[in-house]
Order: structure tokens, then C-alpha cells, then sequence
């Protein structure tokens, strides 16, 4: 196998795999090192997991020909219905209502199970013939000298003009390279699973924000629906230890009856919650995109959207620079992509930590206060337009591949 390539990749999840998809249809020898092995990555049968996709990163799918593989087996989301209050008790009277209607791009987003998505992924991988993909491997080590960056993986050296984490939260990448990251932790956990239910959901999804969390219910094909219900951690950990029967009936308060009788449909998985920053999204022949950069709160469901935008920018970035003859991997390259992204990334990660504080308690005069400000934005079309369009992920400076564009 080749030891040099114009990029390596390390991590094999969606944002990596997007963006080693994208490089490698621009031109680029790209090794893209993944930890899992294949075939763990290409599920038949449905797990319960799910992505919530914006309008534009569908766009961004679509321009790397992944999109037209598993638009059939998407839910779009056609209304988003926000709303606060306790379990068991319903909705508190102001809450928010998007409709799709109102934006002329069509649904802001679609739901799109992780079997599909990842298969999808790992054949337009395969049928990529600049990319190397390498599996399952680790890489040990890395250095950067006289111009090459240079992973170790599995006693293997690889060396690239420009290293990418794409490793998640915990990044090995980022740690070697000397970036620093703060943390957060949010003393709460996701418990993440697909309910199935008797009445259809219409397209709708939910987004109910209870005292010690809040609980997406998001549209799946068919009745089926795959919730995100952040609770506590030590309440989520007890949840997460019933049975299906049971921790349907501890749902069912905060879920409520308006799909009828539910049932678990997949299998269940639980993650903790906690806020992750980078000091900087690039070093010397690295940068770091998606979690490995910045890991959010789920609250808005763009933890992937977000990585899907760092790929789309990050690609159009040195596809750019290639085509100009300049390094790759040269500082004043990265840097336009860092400043690109730097600016979005933060203002999210505030905006989420935000939310989450501010929804996440009982007390009285902020429940009146966030309450009435729900009210006041679904009164007003142009502010409920705003926050539809930055739901579907159409506004701010957006990448080529972002607006469906090929790069």
C-alpha cells in the first residue's frame, strides 16, 4: 500500500467520510483511517439510530452524490412544534410552530436513519478510487517535519501535505498536535432510541423542554419516531437499566398520548451530555473538523450539521488552493478556513450552552420569561422565518457544497 498521500483523514464516521468523499472527487490521494472495522458500519437491520439532516446539508450530500442514494428512505420534516413545561402535565400555553409552508426551499430538514446514510457513505468510499481507505486501524503517533505531516497506524507510516481529525470529542489528533480544549459538563445524559406508535406523526417534530432536559421526538419513515430525552445523569442511568416495557411506561409522561400506544423499535443507546472547545480549530499541517473541533449539546440537533459545514468549508478551502498551485497544508490556507468557521462554530456552541441553561431548570420567573419569548417570536413571521432558516441551515456564509454546488 502507498505511504503518501496529498491528505489523510483520521476518523471514519459520517463527517469523515464526507469530507474524504469530497477531497477524493476534487482530486486528492486521500488515506482516510478508521478505527472500526467495515462491516460494523453497514447495519442491514435497523439499530434505532438516526440523524435529523438541515436543508443544507441534504444540499451538501446532494453534491457528493450521496444524497439521490437515500432520499427514498428519508422523513422530511415538514413542522417543528417547540414547547415547555413538566412531564405529565403537558404543554405550558406559548410555544413555537414552524411550518415548512413558509420557506420556499421546501422541508428544513429530513430524518435519515444511520444504516443508510453510513451505507451510502462506505460505497461511494469504495468507488472512490483516490481514496485509501484503511480499516480498522489506529493511529499511534504523529509528527510534522519539513513540510509532510506523519501518522503512525498499526506500525504503518503515512505522511500527507495536511492532517484532518475527524476523531471525535477525545480527538488523538487535536491532543498530539498540542490543541488545547475545554470542557463542560452538563451532569446529564441522552437516552437515544426509534419508538414506533399507533398514529402516524404527520411529519412533525417535537422538541418538548422539561426541568432536567429536553426530549426531541423526530419523524422516522412509517410510525415510527427516534427520540433524544436528556435527563439527569443518575436518572438516566436508572432509565437506561429498565426493560423496554418499563422504560416505555416512565416515557410515556413526558411523550404524552397524542401518538397513541408506543413501543420501542430499535435498539436503546445512552450518551452523556457535555460541551466541548477547541482553542483553535488548526496547528501546524492539522485541522480538526466536527466534534474532534466542536462537541455541542444536542438541543438543536446540529452537532452534524455542523461537522457536515467544517467539511463543506474545509474541502472548498483546499480544493481552492489546489487549483492556485499553494501548499495545502501552508498556515495562510488553513487559516481561511479556521476564520471561515471559527465565528459560526463559537456563536452555536453559545447559543446551545444557552439554551440549555436557560430551558433546563424549574424556576418560576425564567419559566414566565422563556415562556412569554416563545410566544412573542411565534407572533412575529419575520422572526419565526428567521429561526426556520437558521434551523434549515441557510444562513450565514455558506460553502459551495452547502448550497448544493459542486466544488
Amino acid at each position: 500500500m502507498k505511504d503518501r498521500f496529498d491528505i489523510t483523514i483520521v476518523g471514519g464516521g459520517l463527517n469523515g467520510t464526507a469530507l474524504a468523499i469530497a477531497l477524493g472527487q476534487a482530486g486528492f490521494e486521500v488515506a482516510l483511517i478508521d478505527s472500526l472495522p467495515v462491516d460494523t458500519r453497514s447495519l442491514e437491520k435497523f439499530d434505532g439510530r438516526a440523524y435529523a439532516l438541515a436543508l443544507s446539508s441534504t444540499r451538501a450530500l446532494d453534491a457528493i452524490g450521496i444524497w439521490g442514494k437515500i432520499a427514498a428512505d428519508a422523513q422530511p420534516m415538514l413542522e417543528i412544534k417547540v414547547t415547555d413545561g413538566r412531564a405529565g402535565e403537558g404543554p405550558a400555553p406559548f410555544f413555537l410552530h414552524f411550518d415548512h409552508a413558509e420557506l420556499e426551499e421546501g422541508p428544513m430538514g429530513h430524518l435519515v436513519e444511520d444504516r443508510h446514510l453510513r451505507r451510502a457513505f462506505l460505497d461511494a468510499v469504495e468507488q472512490t478510487d483516490t481514496i485509501t481507505h484503511i480499516a480498522p486501524s489506529t493511529v499511534t503517533a504523529q509528527t510534522v517535519e519539513n513540510g509532510w505531516a506523519e501518522v503512525t497506524a498499526e506500525g504503518q507510516r503515512l505522511k500527507s501535505r495536511l492532517l484532518v481529525g475527524c476523531d471525535g470529542r477525545r480527538s488523538g489528533t487535536a491532543e498530539r498536535a498540542g490543541i488545547k480544549r475545554s470542557f463542560k459538563d452538563y451532569g446529564q445524559t441522552a437516552l437515544v432510541a426509534a419508538i414506533g406508535h399507533e398514529k402516524p406523526h404527520n411529519g412533525i417534530a417535537h422538541q418538548f423542554f422539561m426541568p432536567a432536559g429536553p426530549l426531541a421526538i423526530l419523524p422516522l419513515t412509517g410510525n415510527r419516531s427516534a427520540i433524544v430525552w436528556a435527563e439527569s445523569t443518575a436518572r438516566a442511568a436508572e432509565l437506561a437499566a429498565l426493560d423496554d416495557d418499563a422504560f416505555i411506561k416512565a416515557l410515556q409522561p413526558a411523550f404524552g398520548d397524542f401518538l397513541g400506544a408506543l413501543h420501542v423499535a430499535g435498539a436503546r443507546f445512552s450518551y452523556p451530555l457535555n460541551l466541548t472547545e477547541t482553542e483553535s480549530l488548526i496547528a501546524d499541517r492539522v485541522a480538526l473538523v466536527g466534534d474532534a473541533a466542536h462537541g455541542i449539546h444536542p438541543i438543536a440537533g446540529q452537532g452534524l450539521n455542523q461537522g457536515l459545514r467544517d467539511a463543506s468549508a474545509l474541502a472548498e478551502v483546499v480544493t481552492d488552493a489546489m487549483r492556485r498551485g499553494e501548499d495545502i497544508g501552508a498556515p495562510d490556507v488553513l487559516e481561511r478556513y479556521a476564520g471561515w468557521r471559527r465565528f459560526d462554530a463559537t456563536m452555536l456552541a453559545r447559543a446551545t450552552d444557552t439554551f440549555n441553561t436557560l430551558f433546563s431548570n424549574d424556576k418560576p420567573g425564567v419559566r414566565a420569561l422563556r415562556d412569554i419569548g416563545m410566544g412573542l417570536v411565534n407572533a412575529s413571521p419575520t422572526l419565526r422565518r428567521g429561526f426556520m432558516r437558521e434551523a434549515a441551515g441557510l444562513t450565514g456564509d455558506l460553502p459551495r457544497m452547502m448550497q448544493g454546488r459542486a466544488l
